[in-house]
């Protein structure tokens, strides 16, 4: 829902929507990789992971640099989030986001590991390197985050119509909260928090 208590809004980290498809993208695209290893395929082994380390490098660069100027422009807008909106979770994001993308990413491994077998690693490196390429932008909105010493946040709503794209067309802006506020680091990895003594 987008409404939380007394008419605030939920909303989610943009950097933590943006990372959440990079893990299960990275280990898919090295379990194909790897299995494609063992078989020669169509153009053989050597040449199946020369293609594959191309795949890797640009789609790693092009998954990062998509749609920077997006979501540069939304975040110098972004506005103050309200005392009655809603944080969500670090792994609540990461959840909805995952389930709502199941069938893609399953799709996407199935594609790899089938494209493995007519050219070895190719179709599992080009997998990785896109869950490379979720973890550099995040990093990159890290960045953004840090310059501005403010948490950027997009209404949970808008992200929902947007089939979880924290830049869509659906998203009008982001709201802002302190650096410290929820439970994510800037970047979206999980906050560390200090040992006791």
């Amino acid at each position: 829902m987008a409404r939380g208590v007394r008419g605030g809004l939920g909303l989610a980290r943009v950097a933590v929507v943006v990372r959440a498809g990079a893990a299960p993208l990275w280990w898919a695209g090295v379990f194909a990789a790897g299995v494609g290893a063992a078989a020669p395929g169509f153009t053989g082994r050597r040449i199946g992971i020369m293609a594959g380390a191309a795949l890797f490098v640009v789609a790693a660069a092009v998954v990062a640099c998509a749609r920077r100027r997006r979501y540069a422009a939304l975040a110098r807008s972004a506005v103050r989030a309200g005392r009655h909106d809603v944080l969500q979770d670090r792994a609540v994001s990461v959840r909805v986001w995952r389930r709502g993308h199941r069938w893609w990413l399953l799709l996407a491994f199935v594609a790899a590991l089938a494209g493995s077998f007519a050219v070895p690693t190719a179709g599992g490196l080009l997998l990785a390197g896109a869950g490379a390429g979720l973890r550099l932008k995040a990093a990159w909105i890290g960045r953004l985050e840090r310059a501005e010493d403010a948490l950027l946040w997009v209404r949970v709503d808008w992200l929902a119509a947007d089939g979880g794209r924290p830049a869509g067309k659906a998203v009008k802006g982001y709201r802002s909260t302190g650096i410290a506020a929820g439970d994510a680091a800037p970047g979206g990895a999980r906050r560390r928090t200090a040992a006791l003594v």
